[in-house]
């Protein structure tokens, strides 16, 4: 899809730099960042965008065919084994997490302007947060939102790094009527992107996240726009200086998938602290953290079961510093029960 040349949120390419950039305390009171329906057809989460100081991908990333002989060559053996483990894995986006001010004013936007279900709530009062999971099917087939609160804290800093989320509708005009009449922000109305014809609009969401409406045919997984991930096409920008990358576990008709984009020069972007990750499911989470260490990735925390939850996850960096999380299948699976 063709975007404007702003910086946009992006996993990057999977080359793992090491440093750790720093969490603000509030970041820890998710489990997943602690030691961490009715379906719609009409509409899926397009993508989620994510600003990369990483020209175009490079062949050698987590999850791709690693090229080239290693001068140890047992370790490039053990390297492609642990690869070939990951193409086989089967893996999927689970949610994006991010945090809100308020979160019933939040819930009310997604399901009323966007047309959103409420899939669930939970409260965590010992570790003083609540979140709630927001998307256009069930969880265990379908992309979704994890919007989190935590007590106290009614504003956060989006930082530049953060781009937008993109919405599939059918009608992206009464799309926008509607989310006027509901006193919602409109910041681009609809109209054909600059040198095409694909209507588009952007909102912003209460919290002041951006949302792209884009003008689609009826898709399964309304959610969409990583590692283990395949580039599935990627566009040069030049009269606008940026480059686009789409990368993800499936086709983007069917699948939710990450659009990464570098902006000509710019080799930094604040992250700001609303942002708090990506999840994706796997097989083992123990593998999955073996396989990032032999590619030279950044593990933030060791695979393992969360306290009071059970569920094993892992969480790595990609070269940006964005973090990623890898989650058990079946103990997902068991949090939805």
């Amino acid at each position: 899809m063709a975007t404007l040349p702003i910086a946009s949120v992006s996993s990057s390419t999977m080359v793992f730099s090491m440093k750790t950039p720093p969490f603000p305390s509030n970041s820890l009171k998710h489990p997943y960042i602690r030691n961490s329906y009715n379906h719609l057809p009409s509409r899926r989460l397009a993508l989620f965008q994510l600003g990369s100081v990483s020209a175009i991908p490079q062949s050698e990333f987590f999850g791709s065919i690693v090229s080239g002989k290693s001068e140890n060559t047992a370790t490039a053996i053990k390297e492609q084994d642990a690869l070939n483990w990951v193409k086989n894995d089967n893996r999927r986006m689970l949610h994006v997490v991010y945090r809100v001010g308020d979160l019933e004013k939040t819930i009310k936007f997604y399901t009323e302007c966007l047309g959103m279900k409420l899939s669930r709530k939970r409260d965590i009062p010992e570790e003083q947060y609540s979140n709630a999971f927001l998307g256009y099917g069930p969880e265990d087939s379908h992309f979704a939102v994890e919007l989190t609160y935590n007590y106290g804290v009614d504003k956060y800093d989006i930082g530049n790094g953060f781009g937008h989320f993109g919405v599939a509708v059918n009608d992206v005009s009464k799309t926008v009527d509607l989310v006027k009449a509901k006193v919602g922000k409109v910041t681009r109305d609809p109209g054909p992107v600059k040198g095409g014809t694909k209507i588009i609009a952007f909102i912003e969401d209460p919290d002041g996240y951006t949302f792209e409406l884009l003008e689609r045919e009826p898709t399964p997984e309304p959610l969409c726009q990583a590692f283990g991930m395949e580039l599935l096409r990627a566009k040069d920008n030049p009269e606008y200086k940026y480059t686009t990358a789409m990368m993800g576990f499936g086709p983007e008709d069917k699948n939710a998938v990450l659009e990464l984009t570098y902006n000509y020069g710019v080799t930094e972007y604040d992250k700001g602290n609303g942002y708090a990750q990506i999840a994706i499911g796997t097989d083992d989470v123990y593998k999955t953290a073996e396989a990032i260490k032999l590619c030279g990735g950044t593990i933030i925390l060791e695979p393992g079961p969360l306290p009071g939850i059970n569920t094993k996850i892992t969480a790595c960096l990609d070269p940006d510093g964005w973090k990623s999380v890898f989650v058990d299948n079946i103990d997902f699976l068991k949090e939805l029960e």
